[in-house]
C-alpha cells in the first residue's frame, strides 16, 4: 500500500493545482475560495454543501452559501473533490487528491457512509477491461444496506 503524503504537503499541492485551474479559466483567486479548499482538505469525512457552509460560518469564516456551492463545483471540475449521489437528492462530497481509490457502504436508514478498499475489485476491473476490450479509466462502487449495531436511525 502506498504511503499517503502528509497533510501539509497535500495542502500545498492542491492549492497550486487550484490556483492553476482558476488562472487558466480566468476565475478570481479569492481568500474565501482558498479557505473552503483548506477546510475540505482538513476533513476526513463525506459532507454536503450545506453542512460545510454551516461549519465554516460557525468557525467565523466570512463565506456566503453561494460561494461554498460555486467553489465546490470548481473543485469538482479540477478533480480535487469528488461529488457523490448516494441514492438521495443530497449530493455528498469528499476530497480526492492524494487519496487512494476506495468504495463505499451506505446505510439506507441513517445515511452513514463507510469507506473500504479491497484489491479484488481492482483485479475484477482489470480483468473485465481486458476481457471486453474496454479501457476502464475509473470506477465507483456503492453498496447499500443497514448498518448494524450503531445505526443512528435506530436511536
Amino acid at each position: 500500500m502506498a504511503i499517503q503524503k502528509n497533510e501539509e504537503t497535500i495542502l500545498k499541492e492542491v492549492v497550486n493545482i487550484f490556483s492553476a485551474h482558476l488562472e487558466s479559466n480566468n476565475f478570481r483567486k479569492t481568500p474565501e475560495r482558498y479557505a473552503i479548499l483548506e477546510e475540505i482538505y482538513r476533513r476526513d469525512d463525506h459532507f454536503d454543501a450545506e453542512a460545510l457552509y454551516i461549519h465554516m460560518k460557525n468557525q467565523n469564516y466570512r463565506v456566503s452559501r453561494a460561494t461554498v456551492y460555486n467553489t465546490l463545483e470548481l473543485l469538482v471540475s479540477c478533480d480535487l473533490v469528488k461529488k457523490h449521489q448516494f441514492g438521495k437528492n443530497l449530493a455528498q462530497y469528499e476530497k480526492s487528491y492524494g487519496y487512494k481509490q476506495h468504495d463505499h457502504l451506505i446505510c439506507v436508514n441513517c445515511g452513514k457512509v463507510v469507506e473500504f478498499c479491497d484489491p479484488r475489485i481492482q483485479q475484477i476491473k482489470n480483468m473485465m477491461g481486458e476481457l471486453l476490450k474496454f479501457n476502464v479509466t475509473h470506477h465507483s462502487l456503492n453498496l447499500y444496506g443497514d448498518c448494524e449495531g450503531d445505526c443512528e436511525a435506530k436511536s
